[in-house]
């Protein structure tokens, strides 16, 4: 039976996350620019619909919010070329990076991978689906993300190190694509942290906006 792509987060199997992926957020947490995509993964059980509250790990008190865009895959692959990455992408989505910054503080210290600050329940909220066809170009979007009115995060995905053929080139080598699966591909500068009651609300510019309240468990 074919699966409705535009309900993925009820089926994706993965989320992959593209890491410093924007020069600017790079350097405002002291890490170097990348020379190839950094990848960590976020479980199904993170993503998150409107409606339901964003909760604040109860092991972190510093979590920060990141705006990205995500390429939904329509189309299963490995080895994609960059000429035919875009032939597999079936549309788009907003969603956050919600990263628990002491956490993935204290694990870059000791060496260890980023797990507990980036895949907990609710890190991934996700706007509703856009279709491919809305977005004729992802490379030229302005991404924006307010906390109680004030705007923290405004920049363009024509910023991103690499683009989005190069992901889906660069990701489909090394884990195979599968429809419903999510790519993220990396917040603009500006990230910085929210706390119990805040109000989250982010958009690509004329496309969607989305909103989410903050809590703690």
């Amino acid at each position: 039976m074919a699966r409705n792509v535009t309900r993925f987060w009820e089926w994706g199997r993965k989320i992959i996350c593209v890491g410093r992926n924007y020069a600017d957020h790079a350097k405002e947490l002291k890490n170097a620019i990348p020379t190839e995509p950094v990848l960590f993964l976020k479980p199904p059980s993170a993503y998150l619909k409107e409606g339901s509250p964003i909760l604040v790990p109860t092991y972190s008190s510093n979590l920060h919010h990141e705006v990205e865009l995500g390429v939904v895959i329509g189309k299963s692959g490995t080895g994609i070329s960059r000429e035919s990455a875009m032939e597999h992408v079936a549309g788009y989505v907003l969603c956050l990076d919600m990263t628990a910054r002491d956490i993935q503080e204290e694990c870059k210290s000791k060496g260890l991978p980023w797990t507990l600050a980036k895949a907990f329940n609710t890190s991934c909220p996700v706007s509703e689906f856009i279709p491919k066809d809305k977005i004729p170009d992802p490379g030229n979007l302005t991404l924006w993300l307010k906390v109680n009115d004030q705007m923290r995060q405004n920049g363009s995905t024509s910023q991103m190190i690499f683009n989005i053929p190069y992901l889906i080139n660069y990701i489909s080598d090394i884990i195979s694509l599968e429809e419903g699966d999510l790519i993220l591909t990396g917040t603009p500068k500006g990230v910085s942290s929210v706390q119990e009651h805040d109000e989250i609300q982010a958009g690509i510019e004329g496309i969607v906006t989305m909103s989410f309240k903050v809590d703690r468990l």
